[in-house]
């Protein structure tokens, strides 16, 4: 319980920092996450492949 409690206000955090900064660095920032996490999807799936 106390963990979700802290992952809650952790998440309010992270969600005020986004809402408090310019729109266009968040957009920047949501491409560059949303770019590593398929890079990282694709080297997962084709490193499972090859081996």
């Amino acid at each position: 319980m106390l963990f979700l409690v802290a992952a809650l206000m952790l998440f309010g955090a992270v969600l005020g920092t986004v809402a408090h900064a310019p729109f266009t660095f968040t957009l920047v920032a949501a491409a560059l996450i949303a770019a590593w996490l398929g890079i990282f999807a694709f080297r997962e799936r084709h490193g499972r492949r090859t081996h």
